[in-house]
């Protein structure tokens, strides 16, 4: 999940009768296994749904997309321009009901003889919007400016995101009223509180978006939907920039549609393995939380003099454990509390960008500057604007991850997990598990996820991580370049800002260009020292 920002906060259920802000994880989501359909045993390329993706996509290819300007609400100015592409709701049934997929895109900027064809995105989530995918033209990023010159940038939002079929679960007003519930539980009354909080959510999601709705929320049918997009584009095979969430998208489009590949980067990579899709995912993801925190606290005492939060790791925790302490008993111009400062100081782990601006609203703070971080931290309650909302986003994030993969029904078990991870791991673990308790619930079948792999045609596939990354653990770009025979590592050793190929590392920059320019990777993997620390 990334454009500039990878991974987007969401609000999210939390104790106490509360909503808290939690992640998204960048990462993954299950469907039906890659090796047999779960209803119909048959292998995925004779599945009824990967033949419906076939009859689509050649729908789809005599359909092209009517181009137009953007419509003026969306945001997007000229040259871009936007359209829609239609996609089976289900794709065991390709002529039953369609659904209508927002895209937009820029043309190249060199010759017609540089142009290279299509380069689709995705940011991440799920629930991202790649929509923003275009304007890395217009407003001349340099680090895009050569791959810009031989293809067309094309983003899009995914099924149930943004404009195209946007799901809900709860109304947009009542998910951004401000929690002020700490969501660390002090008791057994918080965690049943949560828990039917969580079933409630579920519940919402069925109502609002409809069972045969969610039962089509899946990242198989986002990777055939990813399809469908490249047939309307008039490409005959796909060129692909994956990021978070992204690359599990990316994993998958390659394991169903390997012959459809021609470049493919991923960035910040999801574990693949069904065994972490999705409950280990998450619980791996607090761990990694709580690492680059410490980076971060560690990076904050080395610059005392700057910020004056403490010159030991030690001394800024025990800053953060008071804010956080304060903002329980009584929250922070009455509407920061512990739920909102886990929203607004999770970034810091997230990207690096955001050290230098969160450390100094925290000095400010601590300085007398109240105001400061209750304006930075306060949820935005206009952000209710329908299906571009923060609602939307978490709505698709729950959906997709609820039903792709198999999550535990039993609560003894996550309260035992995540009981165990809090003791070490504080930071996100309980916000990350009443994020996604609504999984325990879920009112629809849940499915297999797809067993990743190399298939024919599959062409070099270029992975890019950090190996600090707190958002998507480095372990998973190992194990995808496992699963992927002949792809590529590019490793930022040191370095841990989720979303590597926003960031200015020519090590790295060069090496994504050619390879989307020419094909070619270097002969064996690569390690690079990190990109700049941030300046205070």
């Amino acid at each position: 999940m990334r454009s500039k920002r990878p991974t987007r906060r969401v609000t999210a259920l939390g104790s106490a009768g509360a909503l808290v802000t939690a992640t998204l994880i960048a990462g993954a989501v299950a469907a039906p296994s890659a090796t047999a359909d779960s209803r119909h045993g048959q292998s995925y390329g004779q599945s009824r749904e990967q033949r419906g993706a076939a009859v689509a996509a050649e729908r789809a290819a005599k359909a092209g997309i009517d181009w137009q300007d953007c419509p003026a609400d969306w945001g997007f100015e000229k040259p871009i321009q936007c359209g829609w592409v239609s996609v089976p709701l289900d794709y065991a049934h390709p002529n039953g009901k369609q659904i209508k997929l927002a895209v937009d895109r820029i043309g190249n900027t060199g010759t017609k003889e540089e142009r290279q064809g299509a380069l689709v995105y995705n940011p991440g989530g799920p629930g991202g919007s790649g929509m923003r995918f275009p304007r890395r033209v217009t407003t001349k990023n340099p680090l895009w400016a050569n791959t810009a010159k031989a293809y067309d940038f094309v983003g899009f939002d995914p099924r149930g995101v943004g404009h195209s079929a946007p799901i809900s679960c709860i109304d947009p007003q009542e998910f951004v009223k401000a929690p002020k519930a700490d969501p660390v539980p002090d008791s057994e009354a918080d965690k049943r509180a949560q828990r039917k909080l969580a079933a409630a959510y579920a519940d919402g999601c069925a109502e609002r978006s409809g069972k045969a709705v969610l039962a089509q929320m899946t990242t198989p049918n986002t990777a055939r939907d990813l399809d469908v997009i490249r047939a309307a584009l008039g490409e005959k095979k796909l060129n692909y920039l994956g990021v978070s969430y992204g690359t599990y998208l990316g994993a998958v489009y390659g394991t169903l549609f390997p012959g459809h590949v021609r470049r493919m980067v991923v960035d910040s990579v999801v574990n693949p393995s069904r065994e972490n899709i999705w409950y280990q995912a998450n619980l791996e993801q607090d761990i990694a939380f709580e690492g680059r925190w410490k980076d971060w606290e560690d990076w904050v005492a080395k610059n005392d003099a700057t910020f004056h939060l403490g010159d030991t790791r030690a001394k800024v925790q025990d800053q953060w454990l008071k804010l956080r302490a304060t903002a329980k008993k009584s929250p922070l111009g009455g509407v920061v509390g512990p739920a909102e400062l886990i929203s607004f100081f999770q970034s810091a782990p997230y990207y690096d960008s955001s050290w230098v601006p969160t450390a100094s609203v925290f000095s400010k703070y601590v300085a007398g500057d109240t105001q400061a971080l209750v304006d930075a931290a306060s949820p935005d309650l206009s952000d209710t604007a329908g299906n571009i909302s923060s609602e939307n986003g978490n709505a698709v994030y729950t959906a997709v991850e609820c039903t792709d993969a198999q999550w535990p029904t039993s609560w003894r078990k996550w309260d035992r997990d995540n009981t165990r991870l809090h003791k070490d791991y504080p930071f996100m673990t309980w916000a990350n598990a009443w994020m996604n308790l609504p999984c325990a619930t879920w009112p629809v079948k849940q499915q297999t996820p797809v067993n990743v792999k190399t298939g024919k045609g599959l062409p070099a596939v270029l992975i890019v991580q950090s190996t600090n990354d707190a958002a998507t653990p480095y372990v998973g770009a190992v194990e995808l370049h496992k699963r992927f025979k002949g792809s590529r590592l590019i490793t930022e050793q040191g370095a841990g800002s989720h979303g590597v190929t926003g960031l200015v590392n020519p090590c790295i920059n060069g090496r994504v260009d050619s390879y989307l320019l020419t094909g070619k990777t270097d002969a064996a993997d690569v390690t690079c020292a990190p990109h700049a620390t941030p300046q205070p």
